[in-house]
């Protein structure tokens, strides 16, 4: 196996040439960059193939989850790895990986300027069964733009999957509340923010601004 170290040196190294003048910030000395929104994250991953090399994945975590870890709820690109021979031969195909999420990067802000536009999004999109996240996050994003009536055949889709593992159980459990709250703006929001607030302390992340929910992303 080829030696990693310079193979992470030279990623790290294009991605501060690319996304760090777009305000990203590394997390630690991973592959992992985030776009910060407030309650959402721009994620980049420089994913690791199974010997040395880079692959790319960009997408948007939702906040909203209260998870300890970064997670892609939708995909940007997906870009399959490249391996490392020799650092001339890697270091073009870093950059052009850090040029590539840059601009996927750029897309993700361009799309989801304001909580109005991801819930255009989430609930314009094919339901598709077996998906269950999927409805739960239109559900929540109908909610929170003070939509009940959408946010609540949503959080029903959710309702009649099968609880087949212990984390379905408890999505079901959430949307069954938020269910219930969805025509009050008001909770739908407090609740969201709760559980932004929570994730980003688990993800080591400064609290939010408290109106983040209520305005633009950025």
């Amino acid at each position: 196996m080829a030696d990693r170290s310079p193979v992470l040196r030279i990623i790290n190294s294009a991605a501060r040439e690319s996304l760090k003048p777009l305000g990203l910030a590394q997390r630690g000395r991973s592959r992992l960059w985030i776009d910060d929104h407030g309650w959402w994250l721009g994620v980049v991953e420089f994913t690791p193939p199974r010997t040395a090399g880079s692959g790319l994945h960009v997408g948007a975590m939702w906040l909203w989850h209260d998870v300890d870890h970064l997670a892609f709820h939708v995909d940007a690109v997906r870009v399959s790895p490249e391996l490392f021979r020799t650092e001339d031969q890697f270091t073009p195909m870093a950059l052009e990986l850090s040029r590539q999420a840059a601009a996927n990067v750029t897309a993700l802000r361009e799309k989801f300027p304001a909580l109005p536009d991801v819930a255009r999004y989430l609930t314009s999109r094919p339901v598709r069964r077996g998906f269950l996240w999927d409805c739960f996050d239109a559900g929540v994003a109908a909610a929170l733009v003070g939509d009940p009536d959408t946010a609540r055949d949503h959080f029903e889709r959710v309702l009649r999957e099968d609880p087949l593992a212990p984390w379905m159980v408890e999505a079901q459990g959430r949307a069954r509340e938020l269910h219930t709250i969805a025509p009050d703006r008001d909770a739908v929001t407090a609740w969201a923010a709760w559980a932004v607030d929570s994730c980003r302390s688990k993800l080591g992340l400064d609290p939010a601004a408290p109106d983040q929910l209520n305005g633009p992303s950025r």
